[in-house]
C-alpha cells in the first residue's frame, strides 16, 4: 500500500520529478529503517492485567456491565473499534483495519499487528523448552481475527480485536461453549482439571501465560483451545 501511494504521488508511471523523488523516496526509506531499528523486539516476560480476564467480568454466568465496559474500552483504545458504536467512540480506526498475518509455528494465523511481537516471543519460547516428548505438541490449525462475534448478548469477543488464538478446536474443547462442544466426548469425561481435558501440553501453555496470555481453560468456560493478549503491547519493544 505504502509503494502504490508512493508511486501515485510520484506522478505517472512513477517518473515524477526525477532525482528530487528519489531522494525523497530515499530520505523516506532511511526514516522506515530507522524506525524499524528502534522497534526491535525485546522478550521481557508479563502477566495477563486482571481487569481484562474474562472471568473478571463475567461471574457466575452473568456479565457485570460495568467491569465489562472498562475491559473494552482499554482494548478499543489500543486496538481499535470492532464495528459497534460503543467501541467507535473511544477510536475511529478499526481493529481489523490492522490485521496482518504470521507464520505461528510454521501456520499462517491473522492477527493485530500490536501482538505479533508477543506471538513472536511465544513460540520462541516454545521452541526452546517444549521440545522433549511429554512437553511437545504439534498444531495443525491455528486461527486469530474474526469479523463476526462469538459471543451471545453484549460480551466481546477477543477475537473481533484480533488478540486471541485458537488452537486446534477438534483437540482443544470449550465445554462451557455452546453446541456442539458441550457434547464432545472430552467434554463428557469426568476430569479433575482443565488440563486432562485438553491435547495442549502444560509447557506450551506456560509459554502463552509468561507473555501477557490468558488461556481460558482457567474460565468457566474451560476454553481450552483459547489463549488471548491482556497484556501490554507496548512492552516488548525495546526503547
Amino acid at each position: 500500500m505504502a509503494a502504490a501511494i508512493a508511486l501515485l504521488a510520484a506522478g505517472p508511471l512513477g517518473l515524477g520529478d526525477g532525482p528530487v523523488a528519489e531522494a525523497k523516496e530515499a530520505a523516506r526509506a532511511k526514516s522506515k529503517s530507522k524506525s524499524k531499528k528502534a522497534k526491535q523486539v525485546e522478550c521481557r516476560p508479563q502477566s495477563p492485567q486482571k481487569f481484562l480476564k474474562r472471568r473478571t467480568f463475567v461471574q457466575k454466568g452473568m456479565l457485570v456491565p460495568s467491569k465489562h465496559a472498562k475491559a473494552v474500552r482499554y482494548l478499543a483504545e489500543r486496538y481499535g473499534h470492532v464495528e459497534t458504536e460503543e467501541t467507535r467512540r473511544f477510536n475511529q480506526e478499526s481493529a481489523h483495519s490492522q490485521a496482518t498475518t504470521v507464520q505461528f509455528m510454521g501456520l499462517p494465523l491473522s492477527i493485530h499487528e500490536k501482538i505479533a511481537p508477543a506471538l513472536h516471543c511465544v513460540e520462541k519460547r516454545i521452541r526452546a523448552t517444549c521440545s522433549g516428548k511429554p512437553r511437545r505438541y504439534t498444531p495443525r490449525a491455528v486461527g486469530g481475527f474474526r469479523t463476526a462475534n462469538s459471543y451471545r448478548g453484549a460480551e466481546i469477543s477477543n477475537h473481533l480485536f484480533g488478540i486471541a488464538v485458537d488452537i486446534d478446536p477438534d483437540r482443544n474443547p470449550c465445554c462451557g461453549c455452546v453446541d456442539p462442544w458441550p457434547t464432545s466426548p472430552l467434554c463428557q469425561e469426568k476430569k479433575r482439571t482443565a488440563y486432562e481435558r485438553t491435547a495442549l501440553t502444560r509447557c506450551w501453555i506456560k509459554a502463552f501465560e509468561r507473555y501477557g496470555f490468558d488461556w481460558l481453560g482457567h474460565d468457566d468456560l474451560e476454553d481450552t483451545m483459547h489463549f488471548e493478549f491482556l497484556g501490554n503491547p507496548d512492552r516488548f519493544y525495546k526503547k
